[in-house]
């Protein structure tokens, strides 16, 4: 196997930039020129994508951009020691020692297990302080290539990504551990999106506190080299568990019951002694947080930003609904984008019955009767196309309308979901479909699969029969559950609910001159407010549910579409606006954000502004929500329709009056850009009279897959 590392791809004393995304891009073209990579540019742009989900610098002075790359063809690592330094967003300062981290997009298992050998490498003070003596390329080469070459066979378990145990130190060590943690044992999980860096390093951190607290700790990694479970008589005597997870815990149930701490694996790399304090709390407070679940039902739960105590229930709600909301999306963008297609191949009537046929639509009539063999003929319907292009839009729009069918039952099940786990798949995604046939939509999904989920809870925590168990989570919980709160939405839920979608709907399509225009402002405030946290999400979902059913007909439903989804573009746009007109009114890393944003606006991701309202929130979130009122009353007092539910500019197709919308949102823009320009001149250091080992307040309010946001500022998955 070929070496990650080789002299060409290090960099000694170099002055690579100011700023991160500057060095990023010359570490990539180390790769690149090294024959390891397609193109720098590719591999730049992945490692860039990663950082802007969450800082990968680290106390101590390091850097680990990271990623998996379609433009990797050779697992590598290339290192530059920078002079000066160059901030990441460690909370201590900025980093001297940087390692880029370029993994193919489908790496094989030992290139991965030598990449997170090194990540582990790296929480160990004298591997950091030989990479800051080496003289020369070849002597950190050398370095490298010793703490990634395969261990002994004594040690492999560990160094390949399992349980890792610190036990208690010597004899004459407990003496120095803090009183009551001696004999007390702690198991522990870490896991991160590409389980390459941040999992691994989590665990070792835990590992070393441990140690030196004098308490056993049992750690199992979940990452991309593989997991090898904790024993179940570890698990079964262990006092309390730690979850330092940016994604889901997979077989969760294993703990069930067990004190919890759970935190993401930034906090573990950072805080690892007060996280195993925290988790020996627990497991003394009789009233502390528990891992929910039924042992031996196995699933895998959201990650959450939780700490050891019990979570409020406003905090649940907001996760319930989020979690639904979130797996809803892809159902959302694959099927509108698709059915956008489909109009633009086809035409809009194409979803409208075929007076040829028994009932179907256009598109279904030409894309399940048809083949390229033998195509459709010109329908004679205005709009419509015959030939290729209109069975191409065909085929689109059957797709894309199978994928919004999912939309109430994805966001039901998935509610369920975050609130009895895997049990309440079912149940709930029976319920949201039951929800679409007796015509409560969206709000009999949200209804139902809260119901759902606690019908599901409850039944999972039934004590039954030893020989009853078995059969509980695959048969009983399911069958009782579904019947249970599908039952109820027939019966007693769903023509209530039906009839106030009704009226809302019909509330909507009576808005005219000032109440359109109202109506504008509160989704253009609703969806600047929190920049893709739950108030934003309340009107994207009260946006997109309507689509499908409007796609032909035209009226509210297409508006709102069209004014959530200009109001949604605004902030990245006005932040990249204020970043280029004054500069020094911010840090060279949010100069660095500012140039992405313009992407990220154009492309419809309002969490492009998030680490600008993550640093000065009181002055970015007012201001971008000035902007959004002003791009949603244009576009809602206009008329403006919009037949796709995401893609931004991407989608002009799709809209009624592209000029229009974007004039509304260039509007919004520059109003929510002179908005955050003069708050930020006012009463505020310029960034370059900020000292230099200032904290970048962006990365220090930069939590964990979902960080507490302030004021509202979104909540964002932290990949690693």
């Amino acid at each position: 196997m070929s070496a990650l590392i080789t002299p060409e791809l290090v960099a000694l004393d170099a002055d690579l930039g100011s700023d991160k995304g500057t060095v990023v891009r010359r570490l990539a073209e180390l790769v690149a020129g090294a024959g390891r990579a397609t193109t720098g540019d590719s591999l730049h742009a992945d490692a860039m994508a990663r950082e802007a989900k969450a800082a990968t610098g680290l106390p101590g002075g390091i850097a680990i951009p990271h990623c998996r790359s379609s433009a990797v063809t050779q697992a590598s690592l290339a290192f530059a020691r920078l002079s000066p330094k160059v901030d990441f967003g460690a909370p201590d300062g900025p980093a001297d020692l940087a390692f880029l981290i370029a993994a193919p997009e489908h790496g094989d298992a030992d290139h991965l297990t030598l990449l997170t050998a090194l990540a582990r490498a790296l929480v160990r003070p004298e591997f950091v302080a030989s990479l800051r003596a080496a003289s020369s390329s070849e002597e950190i080469v050398a370095l490298v290539q010793d703490v990634v070459s395969p261990a002994p066979a004594a040690a492999a378990p560990a160094a390949a990504g399992g349980a890792t145990t610190a036990s208690a130190p010597p004899a004459a060590a407990p003496a120095a551990a803090p009183a009551g943690t001696s004999s007390r044992t702690v198991i522990a999980v870490s896991a991160c999106p590409t389980g390459i860096a941040h999992t691994y390093m989590a665990a070792d951190k835990l590992t070393a506190a441990a140690k030196e607290m004098g308490v056993e700790l049992h750690v199992e990694t979940q990452g991309s080299s593989g997991s090898t479970p904790l024993d179940p008589s570890v698990i079964s005597r262990a006092d309390a568990v730690i979850f330092a997870v940016d994604v889901g815990v997979k077989d969760r149930d294993r703990f069930a019951g067990k004190p919890l701490v759970q935190s993401g694996t930034k906090r573990a790399m950072n805080e690892p002694d007060v996280m195993i304090r925290e988790a020996l709390a627990a497991a003394d407070d009789p009233n502390g947080r528990r891992v929910p679940g039924t042992a031996g039902a196995g699933g895998a739960a959201p990650a959450g930003d939780g700490g050891g105590g019990k979570p409020s229930l406003g905090g649940e709600v907001r996760r319930w609904l989020l979690t639904g909301v979130s797996y809803m999306i892809p159902f959302v963008a694959a099927g509108g984008l698709l059915i956008a297609l489909g109009f633009l191949f086809g035409g809009y009537p194409i979803v409208t019955t075929d007076p040829s046929t028994d009932g179907l639509s256009f598109a279904q009539n030409w894309a399940l009767n048809n083949t390229f063999f033998n195509l459709p003929a010109d329908p004679g319907v205005d709009y419509l196309r015959g030939g290729f292009l209109g069975y191409l839009g065909a085929v689109f729009t059957v797709l894309g309308q199978a994928a919004f069918g999912f939309l109430v039952p994805a966001l039901a099940g998935y509610i369920a979901y975050a609130i009895a786990d895997r049990p309440g798949i079912v149940p709930g995604f029976v319920v949201g479909a039951v929800s679409l046939t007796v015509g409560a939509g969206f709000l009999g999904g949200v209804v139902g699969g809260i119901l759902a989920g606690f019908v599901a809870l409850w039944i999972s925590r039934w004590k039954l029969p030893t020989w009853a168990r078995g059969l509980q989570p695959v048969v009983i919980i399911p069958l009782i559950a579904t019947l249970i709160s599908s039952g109820l939405m027939v019966v007693l839920l769903g023509r209530p609910l039906a009839a106030a979608l009704t009226g809302l709907g019909n509330f909507l399509n009576g808005l005219t001159g000032t109440s359109a225009i109202l109506l504008g402002i509160i989704l253009g405030l609703m969806m600047c407010f929190d920049l893709g946290g739950p108030v934003n999400k309340a009107a994207y979902v009260f946006a997109t549910t309507g689509l499908a059913a409007a796609a032909t007909t035209g009226g509210a439903p297409l508006v709102i579409m069209a004014t959530v989804m200009a109001a949604g573009m605004v902030p990245p746009i006005a932040m990249a606006m204020s970043t280029a007109i004054r500069p020094k009114l911010y840090t060279p890393a949010e100069r660095d954000n500012g140039k992405a944003a313009w992407l990220l606006g154009a492309s419809f991701i309002s969490e492009g502004a998030i680490p600008f309202a993550a640093a000065d929130p009181l002055r970015v979130i007012p201001s971008m929500m000035l902007g959004g009122a002003t791009t949603g009353a244009i576009v809602a007092s206009s008329g403006v329709e919009l037949r796709a539910p995401h893609g931004g500019i991407f989608v002009f197709f799709a809209m009624s009056n592209a000029l229009l919308f974007l004039i509304a949102v260039l509007i919004g823009a520059v109003v929510g850009a002179a908005a955050v320009t003069i708050a930020k001149s006012i009463g505020r250091p310029k960034a370059e009279d900020v000292p230099e080992d200032a904290v970048d307040l962006q990365h220090a309010h930069t939590p964990t897959h979902a960080p507490a946001a302030p004021a509202g500022a979104a909540v964002a998955q932290q990949a690693s």
